[in-house]
């Protein structure tokens, strides 16, 4: 199995979770050309993709994907306020378990400035996978996790040193603070964790003024001793579920 980006970032996200025979697509927001394209055009064996959320740099491209065929689990929330009408559109509850191919998902609320959903992904060839992004906080714990591909969009310290944020700034980051993911948060988050069947960490949707890729890497490997990397387009890591 490996993971695939085919965007991170507030320009679109979208990436591919694949082995010869299974793929899923986790996210929707970038153009679909891309998408295809990433696929190597190969639509038919995509046994389904899931959205978190209703924000255009997730949920972009769900109408050329059903149109293409693709099944797209999503809240039903994120659902409705699309307006398309599909069977291929698949309302998805939190805490319940659902089949998509060969890949098990069960997604979990998180805390966003719109309803948003997580997703715990199973699979025998990766094991087990949490994905996290576009959220302030997250209340649960998990057990026996081989990957993480989360958020770490900004640095609290970053933030408070800048300069200028007078009544017009004030909402935007105020924005960022309660609705993404920061650093702090994100290790935070690892540590409480149990890390110890755990693989890989992809920390993604880095902001482009408020982060510092290489930074952040450092700080998760030397919190966590686990192969780090960032989201960046292109990137492709093996997701094993036995790293040897």
């Amino acid at each position: 199995m490996e993971l695939v980006v085919i965007g991170s970032g507030s320009q679109g996200n979208s990436y591919i979770l694949r082995n010869e025979t299974d793929t899923l697509l986790i996210e929707l927001g970038v153009n679909f050309k891309r998408i295809k394209k990433a696929l190597n055009f190969n639509i038919i064996d995509v046994d389904g993709a899931i959205v978190s959320h209703i924000h255009s740099d997730h949920a972009k491209s769900i109408k050329e994907a059903v149109e293409c065929g693709i099944d797209v689990y999503s809240g039903a929330e994120t659902i409705n306020a699309t307006g398309i009408k599909s069977h291929r559109l698949k309302p998805v509850e939190s805490k319940k378990a659902y089949k998509v191919g060969a890949f098990k998902i069960m997604p979990f609320d998180l805390r966003h400035d719109v309803p948003c959903l997580g997703f715990l992904i199973k699979h025998e060839d990766c094991g087990k996978v949490v994905f996290i992004t576009d959220t302030y906080y997250s209340p649960f714990k998990f057990a026996g996790i081989n990957q993480w591909i989360i958020e770490a969009n900004y640095s609290q310290e970053i933030l408070d040193g800048k300069d200028g944020y007078g009544s017009s700034k004030t909402f935007l980051r105020n924005r960022v603070m309660t609705s993404h993911l920061s650093i702090e948060n994100c290790l935070s988050l690892l540590e409480v964790n149990d890390l110890s069947q755990t693989n890989n960490v992809l920390l993604t949707h880095l902001s482009d003024s408020n982060s510092h890729a290489d930074q952040f890497k450092k700080l998760v490997e030397n919190q966590t001793g686990k192969n780090v990397s960032v989201a960046e387009t292109g990137l492709t890591i093996p997701f094993k579920k036995r790293p040897f």
